[in-house]
């Protein structure tokens, strides 16, 4: 059976909502929105202790209000264009990484996610964050020394056995190395 995403399981919640609440997502903000406190934590606490929601459900509502009433896991696409908004100078960059990665890993997905972008063969690989300056891409090494090709992972959002980054600038850097790079991390996450 596959592991559903965020989005699907964002999806299949907001369906579901107004058959097991009686209220649609638009009224369900709008209470929200009449709490006392609109921290966080605070509308969890108040959706699982005065409306009964159990604590994953509370925190998708919390986050989607937070998200201005929005999936926050529903587009894809939207994940990976929010990561450009400050970086849309990266895009050639990161285009040329994917084909590239793609090229070396036909079989390979690419999973955009709020932080990062994943790039999995049923586990996840490697990672990248887009930054205004450059791509960082991270590699599940293990225990590997680092030195003047990889150094500690800087990443933001991937799991902790993404271990290891290298910096991309410039079209120029994606050789055979990076390849091998990938290969490793790919044998040692599956």
């Amino acid at each position: 059976m596959a592991t559903k995403t965020s989005g699907e399981i964002e999806k299949e919640f907001i369906d579901a909502l107004k058959d097991s609440t009686g209220k649609d997502l638009g009224v369900w903000m709008n209470e929200i929105k009449a709490f006392d406190s609109q921290k966080r934590n605070d509308i969890i606490n108040l959706l699982k202790t005065e409306y009964g929601f159990g604590h994953m459900n509370a925190s998708l509502l919390a986050g989607m209000h937070a998200n201005g009433g929005k999936a926050v896991y529903g587009s894809t696409d939207d994940l990976l264009e929010n990561q450009f908004a400050k970086a849309e100078t990266m895009r050639p960059l990161y285009d040329a990484f994917i084909n590239f990665v793609k090229n070396a890993f036909p079989n390979a997905s690419v999973l955009p996610k709020k932080t990062y972008v994943s790039i999995l063969e049923k586990r996840e690989f490697a990672a990248i964050n887009i930054k205004k300056s450059e791509l960082r891409i991270g590699f599940d090494l293990g225990d590997r020394a680092f030195d003047e090709t990889v150094s500690k992972s800087k990443l933001t959002g991937p799991m902790p056995r993404i271990s290891h980054q290298i910096v991309l600038t410039d079209e120029n850097q994606l050789n055979g190395d990076i390849i091998k790079l990938l290969q490793d991390s790919y044998s040692r996450s599956h």
